[in-house]
């Protein structure tokens, strides 16, 4: 079965550095877009950071010109990397993927299992 598993969360003080990774693992025939996602506590699930299979991005509002999301085709992996980290980056941070596992003919939908990013004062 596909599996994803995020790693690289932690604590930081509020202006550091934090890189996740997110690898994709099992029988894959593609992957196309993945996102990163992550979620405070009390607060909907947001939309972070989203790649395309072709490369192009997109950013929250909130973290354009701080996060930087990247994949590595023939690795099957994705990473954010965050800078100029503030307390509001908080929270629970989620890999998503769209992929066509190699068993299917159709596209399929996965969440990592979450790491944690806590960002202090």
């Amino acid at each position: 079965q596909v599996q994803l598993v995020e790693s690289g969360g932690g604590l930081v003080q509020a202006g550091g550095s934090l890189r996740l990774s997110c690898a994709a693992s099992g029988s894959i025939f593609s992957i196309n877009a993945m996102d990163w996602y992550r979620q405070a506590p009390g607060k909907q699930r947001e939309l972070v950071a989203h790649i395309t299979s072709g490369g192009r991005t997109n950013y929250a509002d909130s973290v354009k010109g701080r996060f930087t999301i990247s994949r590595d085709n023939a690795k099957n992996t994705v990473a954010l990397q965050m800078n100029s980290l503030k307390p509001e980056d908080t929270g629970v941070y989620y890999c998503y993927a769209a992929i066509v596992p190699g068993v299917a003919v159709t596209t399929r939908y996965y969440w990592g299992q979450g790491t944690q990013v806590t960002v202090s004062s």
